[in-house]
């Protein structure tokens, strides 16, 4: 499939709520569309880079993203922004005062919550964003939600001059459905009106804008009253109502679909008095919302009686086995056999722990980095937060994008006599060095930190399946871009040119030198690995290796590489004349996923592993 086809007339898709939204936004007359990768985010963008007739870009970070969104909008054209639940906690800065000036064209910011940790640091609810920057929220339970609030999302913009929220999940993105869908109705820009008392926000002019704040918010808790997108599905079993939104109603109404509910969309301003009528007419209100209890304590706080957290969790899904044993415990009738299918957990197959691709170039870095002495190792955000677990464990503090740089200046800087002689090292890829990593460095550089930063160039965002970035010299589209040097880049922020180095990852002599002499050397230094993620189309696969088992010393030397293609074939345990027993790793490569890119070769000390004499497989990009 090379892009989504521009339809003729109305029709269905099976689409995802990232592909519904990216739909929705082009059906819209959006002239900028702006985003950071991020799951579950990222195929939202990715999915516009195949309308010819809007422009949209990767931007740096989170916080460009939304400027850019900004100031498209204020040149009264519709704008969308798209990001992760954490990456507006980097936008927030430009959040919190565009809800002083509002939106000119519409504009919608697009955020996904990763609710249930499937692929972020934490669990956070975006919901708290609508309230502190008093932003509407709209909340989508499916694809067509997805969809049709995006486009709702506009007239509400423009109507209430003011960002909207479109708050969605990983279950909303991810999961597929079939979306009635229209055409591109073309939206016809204002222009850029001259106005310093909206768009200079000086102390002086922000002052008067908070009132307006203030009153806008009141008339959009007018709109969330009458809107259509909250609205009641009536049940004969009044004995509990529930309140919910976003994929929690589909959970309600799959475990309940004979209870009264109502469903939330417009979520945010709260639609009290709505609220306040929905709970006359039930016996007792539960309130189904991930993650916090936000509507929850509003509620509440408006004298109306409701139970929430007080019965269900505050991390996590709200699925039907969540609900059921949780509206029992409510009503005094937890029987044996809804405790059953709260403490039963579903049966799992083999697990298996996320681990680096075969012949990814931060194997080699991870197998050298576990190896030094007396060294600690700041982590980053992306697919190299894998170095921490087994069997490298190499990474020894991650936290967010960006702040290895920083905490690895603080490791250094707030050292005692103790740790005087201890290395520090951080450790960051290409994308996330752009994205939040130079100010890093430039501090480092600044305050004469004594860090040895390892830059990991894999020359595309590897975390979010391989979108470019400044560093790949392609845009989003994968048309010709300036491409950032990274040795000039370092240089200019403040590293000397004798203490940046250039190495292959996959030579391990080359990058353990490298690494025990800048480490050594009580100044900021810059090692830079230079190969392709093995998952991009600059990648080239070379023939497959194989072990000769009648080599093999079963060292294990091969294994503690990491690499998914090595696997042990069988353990033996061997007595040493001295009596002491030793475990054999004998192993094995699976030459259909090996792509020959020779690490474990190098780390062979018995010279067991050689060409495989049968034909790899090579895998054509769709």
């Amino acid at each position: 499939m090379t892009g989504i086809h521009v339809l003729a007339a109305p029709t269905r898709m099976l689409l995802s709520g990232n592909e519904a939204v990216a739909r929705a936004v082009w059906e819209s007359g959006v002239r900028v569309a702006s985003g950071y990768p991020g799951t579950p985010a990222t195929e939202m963008l990715e999915n516009l880079t195949k309308y010819p007739d809007l422009y949209t870009e990767w931007s740096v970070n989170e916080k460009v993203a939304l400027e850019v969104a900004i100031g498209t909008s204020m040149a009264g054209s519709r704008s969308f922004c798209a990001m992760k639940h954490v990456g507006l906690n980097v936008a927030s800065d430009a959040l919190m005062t565009l809800t002083l000036t509002g939106a000119a064209g519409g504009m919608v910011i697009a955020v996904a919550d990763d609710v249930g940790l499937s692929s972020s640091q934490n669990e956070q609810d975006s919901r708290f964003w609508g309230r502190f920057a008093h932003l509407p929220i709209l909340e989508p339970s499916d694809s067509q939600e997805a969809y049709e609030m995006t486009i709702a999302g506009y007239a509400l913009s423009e109507q209430f001059q003011v960002p909207v929220i479109l708050r969605l999940t990983t279950r909303i993105c991810h999961v597929k459905a079939m979306v009635m869908i229209g055409e591109r109705v073309p939206h016809e820009s204002s222009g850029y009106i001259k106005n310093p008392q909206r768009w200079v926000m000086t102390p002086g002019f922000a002052k008067s804008r908070i009132m307006l704040m203030f009153e806008r918010e009141e008339k959009l808790r007018a709109s969330a009253e009458i809107s259509p997108l909250n609205f009641v599905v009536a049940g004969k079993d009044c004995s509990v109502g529930f309140i919910a939104s976003g994929p929690a109603w589909m959970h309600v109404q799959e475990a309940f679909p004979n209870s009264p509910a109502l469903k939330l969309g417009f979520s945010y301003p709260t639609p009290i008095e709505r609220i306040r009528a929905f709970s006359k007419t039930v016996e007792k209100l539960l309130v189904v919302e991930e993650l916090e209890p936000l509507l929850e304590n509003e509620i509440r706080a408006a004298g109306i009686n409701c139970h929430g957290k007080d019965f269900l969790p505050r991390s996590g899904e709200l699925p039907p086995e969540v609900l059921k044993p949780a509206v029992a415990r409510l009503l005094g009738e937890v029987s044996k056999q809804l405790v059953a299918e709260r403490t039963v957990l579903p049966a799992q197959v083999f697990p298996r722990p996320p681990t680096l691709c075969a012949a990814c170039p931060h194997l080699s870095i991870y197998y050298t980095v576990a190896k030094l002495k007396n060294i600690t190792v700041a982590g980053d955000i992306g697919c190299y937060t894998l170095g921490s677990g087994h069997p490298w464990n190499a990474l020894d503090v991650v936290i967010c994008m960006g702040a290895s740089m920083g905490m690895a200046l603080g490791l250094d800087k707030g050292r005692t006599e103790v740790d005087k002689d201890r290395k520090i090292l951080a450790v960051i890829g290409d994308s996330t060095f752009m994205h939040m990593g130079m100010q890093g460095l430039l501090d480092i550089t600044y305050n004469r930190g004594n860090v040895t930063v390892l830059l990991l160039d894999n020359r595309t965002v590897g975390m979010t399946g391989g979108q470019d970035n400044p560093g790949t010299g392609r845009n989003a589209r994968g048309n010709p871009a300036p491409k950032v040097d990274f040795v000039k880049l370092c240089e200019a922020l403040g590293v000397k040119p004798e203490r940046i180095r250039k190495v292959d990852p996959y030579q391990l002599p080359e990058l353990a030198k490298a690494l025990r002499e800048e480490t050594k050397i009580a100044e900021p230094s810059v090692i830079i690995t230079d190969r392709p993620c093995v998952l991009i189309d600059d990648f080239k696969r070379q023939p497959a290796f194989k072990v000769a088992s009648d080599q093999c010393t079963g060292c294990g030397l091969c294994i503690d590489v990491g690499c998914p293609a090595i696997s042990e074939q069988r353990r033996e345990m061997l007595k040493r004349p001295s009596g002491k027993e030793v475990m054999l790793q004998f192993a094995a490569i699976e030459t259909a996923a090996c792509t020959g890119c020779g690490i474990c070769v190098q780390v062979c000390a018995p010279k067991a592993i050689v060409a495989a004499a049968v034909q790899t497989i090579n895998f054509v990009k769709n």
